[in-house]
């Protein structure tokens, strides 16, 4: 099985767990977790080795002999919270990661967040408190967007629950420039790339592997329940694989291409110093112009906001069939303006 499904799995014993006051047998918690999880079954070895890898974490989880059966249960330091200590400098790297997730706001994630950054705050002295208000100021953060969740926090929590018990959702989707249509898909994953959450799901009615996992912009869904039909994810799905090469949320099944680009020499310095990709290869021309070759695109999404805001000053020379869809879209601009 994926390590991700062990994990949840190992997650959700733990929240049966604690939400019970003299614990449960293997077969209740066997029992539990195919109906919480949406399984066909599970075996009560299985259910066992994840109890022991718990314990082998470190988490107190214990097993005593009664009536009914050897029950297992949360010990008293489970169900303790720990304390933590951190210096000012800690704490200002934790404020500012902290804003860098401020996309999230209004989402459960942002809650978590919140609960926890108040934990800290209340319970470090108050010198290392005064110190870090001090010096907090020494690191902005800027250009995230400002945007929240609020809104769609009823989604977010029925797309989690999709996603822990493999259940199907029925959702109305708006595309971009089509009308709201329902859909049923699979959730896998959550997935936050630039300010904006999107869910990496299965079009339920496609039935080709290559094309039925998709992404789906948070922004975009308008509904979504929860449908007890059940799915059980590909055992070959490695979303840490899934984006592949590519920089963006955009996901193409095409062949890779390298794109070639002339810029400006006024913007040749901004290459190094905003790189467009990891393994850009940067020539210099006589002119004092730059030829910025990007290997492997998978999208030509990645590539041409970027060309698109320099303007005149970059020209996009391979390949050609995305040279003449920028002459195009220069040409539509053109006449927009003209007229």
């Amino acid at each position: 099985m994926a390590r991700n499904e062990q994990l949840i799995r190992q997650h959700k014993i733990l929240q049966i767990l604690e939400r019970v006051r003299y614990g449960k047998t293997l077969k209740e918690l066997s029992d539990d977790l195919v109906e919480e999880l949406g399984l066909a079954s599970i075996h009560q070895r299985t259910v066992r080795r994840d109890l022991e890898a718990l314990q082998a974490a470190g988490i107190d989880v214990d097993n005593h002999d009664e009536q009914r059966g050897k029950v297992w249960k949360l010990g008293p330091r489970a169900k303790t919270t720990t304390q933590i200590s951190c210096s000012a400098t800690e704490l200002i790297a934790l404020s500012l990661g902290r804003q860098l997730m401020h996309p999230l706001m209004g989402t459960p994630f942002w809650m978590g967040i919140e609960t926890f950054w108040q934990k800290i705050q209340e319970d470090i002295p108050d010198s290392v408190l005064s110190h870090y208000e001090k010096y907090r100021k020494i690191l902005r953060v800027q250009g995230l967007s400002p945007k929240s969740y609020e809104e769609k926090l009823g989604i977010i929590k029925t797309i989690n629950r999709g996603i822990l018990e493999h259940r199907i959702l029925e959702i109305v989707y708006q595309s971009m420039g089509k009308p709201a249509k329902t859909r049923m898909i699979e959730p896998y994953e959550l997935c936050l790339h630039k300010s904006s959450l999107y869910v990496i799901a299965a079009a339920n009615e496609v039935e080709d592997p290559e094309t039925r996992v998709r992404v789906w912009k948070l922004d975009r869904f308008e509904k979504a329940k929860l449908l007890d039909s059940r799915f059980k994810p590909p055992e070959d799905l490695d979303l840490d694989n899934f984006f592949g090469n590519t920089l963006s949320i955009f996901r193409s099944n095409e062949d890779p291409r390298d794109f070639v680009i002339r810029i400006d020499a006024v913007h040749a310095s901004s290459i190094s110093e905003d790189p467009w990709h990891p393994e850009q290869e940067v020539k210099k021309l006589d002119n004092g112009d730059v030829q910025l070759t990007i290997p492997d695109v998978t999208h030509e999404l990645e590539i041409m906001p970027r060309l698109l805001a320099l303007g005149h000053e970059a020209e996009i020379l391979k390949p050609e069939e995305i040279r003449d869809s920028m002459a195009e879209v220069a040409q539509s601009m053109l006449s927009m303006y003209q007229q």
